[in-house]
This record gives structure tokens, C-alpha cells and sequence, in this order.
């Protein structure tokens, strides 16, 4: 019996917002992993053995000795968690030697350590903008960039990507206005295009107009730049750098390297330092040997850059886009999100696992297989995941579809 007045089932908007995604293939899914090295897992309870191409562990450092004897060092000596926020009773003396290392390493005067990149960025932000703020932002930041920007109320405009006459436009028709303040926001390394941002030309325009620049440096941070510090580290001008340790580090967490200015700053406004539990001990651990690793790696760097190269120029020659890509993310635009998704799943029955990135993370019409390399992969890797894409036959193969 079905009494009057009774409103939908209060659930409804769950079903419709999944049926949606279903329609369009673009529900995402959880696939669980067991990490056997630095390239290898196997997925679900079968046996069978794929090379992953999908982790950001570029410098295969989650499975390296020392960084795992650190962590396990500092989980016996500190325990397990930090037990409390940085202002309550979770500041331990491993942090603050951690902020100071990476402040050294970078140039900068200060650190702090975040929880993670997103909450880093999504934190951040408002803390450092208001209302009455501009922000100009490449059209292909992050999500956490976005994320914090918008909580800010800042007003905010997008420039084409990596376009700096039109960064430039934007500055000068903004210069007369009265705003609280003007910020650059961009990557150094876009996460889905695997291309760089030119960061001394993002200092040369910050400083001519007195804006504030701010970097996200994950994806060259171990990677790229002197000692694989990245891209922004010691560069002067550059105002604010975000990096995290969940990629080249193969551990998690983030930081802010900054002025201690600033740093106090956040320490006093950031929901994203105030309200959170400080960085495990055996986290902490694990980066700061990463961290003392990055200037003996630079043979792994130089292979995984070259290995990079030669699979775009693979996958070139098959007619796939790598969009603009210059790092160890590597992109292959199939397009639709069917087709995209067919051939991560014949690639999977081929051993190797490359996931489906489709809309709305990227724009509709560039789906892609996101492939990022790690200097542990080889060339017979690379011939293994080339050949197999080489073969694939859409629609005849696999659909992929779930």
C-alpha cells in the first residue's frame, strides 16, 4: 500500500546519478591489487601476473630496501601513528627534520607537511586567497586545485593550457582593477598530458606583475630538475611549492615549501594542518630516505625519461596522440570512452595493466590509456604493452564495457 504524499525514495538520486554513468561509461569501479615489486601486480584473487603501468611509483622506490627499513625503524621507535594534530601532541622531532631537509633541498626557507597533495591544495588555497582575490589558473590544473580555488571565492579565470600570451592577456587586462591580491596557479608536470609547464617564464610574468605564483610540482618532484628536486626547487620567484610523496617518494603524504612567513600562516588558518593527525612515523621515515635517495638516482632518471621517449615515438607510429607529453606520464588518447575502456581491458588479458581515464577527469572526446612509467620498467615491458596495442582489434576484440 502506498500512503499519500510520500516523497521519492530519499535514495533515488544515488540510482539516477549511477544509471547516468553507466549509460555514458564513465562509472568508475575499485579493482583490488596485490603489489608483488616496483612493476608487477596481481589483480582479484588470480594468479596471473600484470605489469603495471598505471602507478606513479617512478622511481620504484615503495619496494626499495632502504626506505622500507627507515619506515619500519621509525614505526618501532615512534609507533604507529602520531596520535594527535601538529598543535596538539602530534608534532614530533621527525617532522620538523623533515620540513627543514626538504626547505634545504628546495631553496625555500620553510616546509610543512600535508596529509596528502589533494588536501594540501584543497586547504591551502583558501587560506591564501579571499573574496576580493584573482586567480588565474591553466585550463588543466588539478581537481584539488579547483577544489580550493572555488572554496576561496576567489574570482578565477582559466587560461588556455600552457598558453602564456594568453596568461599574459589576462594579467594585463586585470592590472587596473582593484583586487586583494593575484595568484598564478599551474602544474609543473600535468598529470594527464604528461607535458610541462615553463616555469622560469611563470617567474618572469609573476614577478613583472606582482602576482603570487604557486606550483604543483608532483609529477617532477624525483623525477626532473638538478638531483630530481623538480622543476620549481630553487627557483627564485616562485612563491608556493606543492609536492607530494605518494609518486617518486612511494610512500604518501605532501608538502608546502614555502617563506616562514607563510608557513607560520598556515600553521595559524589552514583547516588542512589544524584539524588533521600529523604524518605517521613510518611515512615519515619512508620519504625522508626517499628524499636522501633522489641525488644517487639520476642513472634510473635518465633511463625512465629515455624509455619514455621511445614509447611515444611507439605509440606515434600507431597513430595514437601523446598529446604533449615530456615526462614519464604518457598519454594515449583513444577518444570515446567505449573504445577506451575495450582496450584497457584487452590489454589487461595481454598482461599488462594500463586504466581507462574518461570524462570528467579529462575533457569528452580524449579519453586515454594514462601510462606512467617507471624507471624499473625495460624495454621488454615496453615491446610487451606496444605489441599489444599494436594487435588490438576494436570492436572485434574485447568491448571492455561494465
Amino acid at each position: 500500500m502506498t500512503l499519500p504524499n510520500t516523497p521519492p525514495h530519499k535514495w533515488q538520486f544515488v540510482a539516477t546519478a549511477l544509471a547516468e554513468r553507466d549509460r555514458t561509461h564513465r562509472r568508475r569501479t575499485l579493482s583490488v591489487l596485490m603489489p608483488v615489486d616496483a612493476i608487477h601486480v596481481r589483480k582479484g584473487t588470480g594468479d596471473r601476473l600484470l605489469i603495471n603501468f598505471s602507478a606513479n611509483d617512478y622511481l620504484g622506490l615503495s619496494k626499495h630496501p632502504q626506505v622500507i627499513a627507515q619506515a619500519i625503524d621509525y614505526t618501532q621507535r615512534y609507533g604507529t601513528g602520531a596520535t594527535a594534530s601538529r598543535l596538539v601532541a602530534g608534532s614530533f622531532d621527525i617532522h620538523r627534520n623533515l620540513e627543514h631537509q626538504l626547505a634545504q633541498a628546495l631553496g625555500t626557507e620553510a616546509a610543512l607537511l600535508f596529509g596528502t597533495g589533494f588536501q594540501a591544495n584543497a586547504t591551502v588555497l583558501p587560506v591564501l586567497l579571499d573574496k576580493d582575490a584573482l586567480v588565474l589558473c591553466d585550463r588543466l590544473v588539478h581537481n584539488s586545485l579547483l577544489q580550493g580555488i572555488r572554496a576561496s571565492g576567489a574570482r578565477f579565470v582559466r587560461y588556455a593550457h600552457n598558453d602564456l600570451n594568453a596568461l599574459e592577456f589576462q594579467l594585463q587586462k586585470h592590472q587596473n582593477k582593484t583586487y586583494s591580491r593575484v595568484m598564478i596557479v599551474s602544474e609543473t608536470v600535468f598529470s594527464m598530458d604528461g607535458d610541462r609547464s615553463d616555469v622560469p617564464a611563470l617567474v618572469e610574468l609573476s614577478d613583472r606583475y606582482g602576482a603570487i605564483l604557486y606550483l604543483d610540482d608532483a609529477h617532477a618532484f624525483g623525477v626532473l630538475g638538478p638531483e630530481g628536486m623538480g622543476l620549481a626547487a630553487n627557483m627564485p620567484g616562485v612563491d608556493i611549492i606543492v609536492g607530494t610523496f605518494g609518486k617518486a617518494c612511494g610512500a604518501s603524504g605532501a608538502f608546502v615549501a614555502c617563506s616562514e612567513a607563510v608557513r607560520d600562516h598556515l600553521i595559524n588558518f589552514c583547516a588542512g594542518v589544524i584539524y588533521t593527525t600529523a604524518l605517521s612515523p613510518g611515512v615519515v621515515g619512508a620519504v625522508e630516505a626517499a628524499i636522501v635517495l633522489f641525488p644517487s638516482l639520476e642513472a634510473e632518471r635518465q633511463h625512465l625519461l629515455g624509455e619514455s621517449e621511445w614509447l611515444r615515438l611507439q605509440l606515434n607510429q600507431l597513430n595514437y596522440s601523446t598529446a604533449g607529453s615530456a615526462s614519464q606520464i604518457v598519454p594515449a588518447i583513444v577518444g570515446p570512452e567505449d573504445k577506451t575502456l575495450a582496450l584497457a581491458a584487452w590489454l589487461e588479458t595481454q598482461g599488462c595493466l594500463a586504466t581507462a581515464i574518461r570524462p570528467p577527469t579529462v575533457a569528452t572526446g580524449t579519453s586515454r590509456i594514462r601510462l606512467a612509467l617507471s624507471c624499473q620498467h625495460g624495454r621488454s615491458h615496453l615491446t610487451q604493452l606496444v605489441t599489444a596495442i599494436e594487435v588490438w582489434d576494436y570492436p572485434s576484440g574485447s568491448t571492455g564495457l561494465n
